[in-house]
């Protein structure tokens, strides 16, 4: 089993320690090098150790999380944030692919994340397009997080061999393939990410998005026309028709109205 090795930075000691307890019970993978109370603190464990893998609590007295970033060669590590963060503030760490663990951490949750940041590890350090990525969406992150009723404007698309920086307002429609989800872009690409639609319903949790079929969302800035005739259907710009579920047609025409006018 290939090792790699970790310092984790928290203010609270109860959480640093719990953290490394379970690190080592459920994570053998991972070497805690270090703990650290402050961002000062983590800057010297960095001095002294080899590292690969940074558990950094966001909310911090006198230099949060995001200051510390600031200060370092951030994209060297793989970041896992702790948080006891808000809604809102999950969707800016979605959006931006970077790993996190809730507090109080849940072994479970501990594993899922630990073995998703070594996959993206492999994959920054073999690919520098991936780390160029990393590093745009680690700068993404505090603006996102601060602006807490601003709506995402780029997301990081974790796909099966990297990631995608995308605009939100270039995503045309969404599809359900599975545990996948096929990003349909305007110019006619389209991405196969690793989350299930329902991850991205939450995620793009705005009027400009809705759901017209449990496997299928699309952007409303660029529908073209509804029809009713052997069923319904939801015309796009580029002319692809897709079904509107019955259940959800006296909702899409209402929604409709309210957003044409909200653009009139």
């Amino acid at each position: 089993m290939k090792q790699y090795s970790a310092i984790i930075i928290d203010d609270e000691r109860n959480v640093r320690g719990a953290l490394e307890l379970l690190l080592k019970q459920y994570c053998p993978m991972i070497q805690v090098m270090g703990l650290a109370a402050s961002a000062e603190e983590g800057r010297e464990l960095l001095k002294m150790h080899e590292v690969d893998f940074i558990f950094l609590d966001i909310s911090m007295p006198k230099e949060d999380g995001f200051a510390f970033l600031r200060s370092i060669e951030k994209e060297k590590f793989g970041v896992i944030f702790t948080t006891a963060y808000e809604e809102y503030a999950l969707r800016a760490l979605r959006a931006n692919a970077i790993d996190y663990l809730l507090k109080p951490i849940n072994y479970l949750e501990l594993c899922e994340a630990v073995g998703k940041a070594i996959q993206y590890h492999e994959l920054r350090m073999n690919k520098s397009e991936i780390l160029s990525i990393y590093k745009e969406s680690l700068n993404n992150l505090p603006e996102q997080i601060h602006q807490e009723y601003r709506a995402i404007e780029k997301i990081t698309v974790a796909e099966q061999f990297g990631f995608r920086m995308v605009k939100v307002a270039e995503i045309m429609y969404l599809q359900a393939d599975s545990n996948y989800t096929i990003i349909h872009l305007s110019g006619l690409n389209k991405i196969v990410a690793t989350r299930t639609l329902s991850d991205f319903e939450k995620l793009l949790d705005t009027p400009v998005f809705f759901r017209i079929h449990k496997s299928t969302i699309i952007n409303m800035n660029f529908l073209r026309a509804y029809s009713s005739y052997e069923g319904n259907f939801a015309e796009l710009n580029d002319g692809t028709q897709l079904s509107i579920s019955r259940r959800k047609v006296n909702e899409f025409r209402e929604t409709v109205k309210q957003f044409s006018k909200s653009i009139e």
